[in-house]
């Protein structure tokens, strides 16, 4: 076991990030467990907490095949898989239907997560994206090609645990990538926490709240 719990693993990877501390930086977790993680780094940073909802839109009679993500924002961000479109010969028609059930879920979740609390303003800033670990690295990958849309000056991928292979993938996409632990040879990423509990709805808003707010 590597981490006691997510609170633990967050501690000890802000201490990684603390050239960032006196930087211009929002942190954003991708729930619910990266918002564990993520409280402590933007304590530590004393930088502001925002959430990054990422939904697969799934091909409508294959949803296990990701024809693209919506990634929360001002606006929804859409990265399309075009191989995947043109393969499964998705029509337009069908692919914005489709993307549009996805975005209304993640509307709905971040009523339920933020209420009507705004979202922290990525254009120029450092972008903190943090989760309890990476195991197929595909939701990462989707979030840091929508961030690129929205101009960050620097994108930096912070997780606890992650694969090498995939950690390599990412730091392609990414600016920078901070990982305490890449082993060679991948278990679950709950292999790596003594205390691996899910989180509730109720957990992640109580874990937001925490955060005091950053002018």
């Amino acid at each position: 076991m590597l981490f006691n719990d997510r609170t633990d693993a967050g501690r000890k990877l802000a201490q990684a990030l603390e050239r960032y501390k006196n930087d211009h930086v929002v942190v954003l977790a991708l729930p619910r467990g990266g918002v564990q993680v993520a409280t402590e780094i933007a304590r530590y940073l004393d930088a502001p907490l925002d959430l990054l909802l990422v939904r697969k839109i799934g091909v409508p009679m294959h949803p296990e095949l990701a024809m693209g993500a919506i990634v929360d924002g001002l606006e929804p961000i859409v990265v399309r898989n075009e191989h995947v479109v043109r393969l499964a010969g998705v029509t337009e028609s069908l692919f914005e239907d489709t993307q549009r059930r996805e975005w209304e879920e993640i509307e709905r979740r971040r009523r339920r997560y933020l209420g009507v609390s705004p979202h922290q303003e990525v254009f120029g800033r450092i972008v903190v994206i943090v989760d309890d670990g990476i195991a197929t690295g595909a939701t990462m990958m989707a979030a840091i090609r929508a961030l690129r849309q929205c101009k960050p000056s620097k994108i930096v991928v912070a997780v606890p645990v992650a694969p090498l292979e995939e950690l390599a993938q990412l730091n392609k996409a990414a600016d920078e990538t901070v990982c305490l632990y890449t082993p060679a040879f991948f278990e679950a990423i709950s292999a790596y926490y003594q205390d691996f509990r899910q989180l509730s709805d109720d957990d992640v808003i109580a874990l937001i709240q925490s955060v005091p707010p950053t002018p």
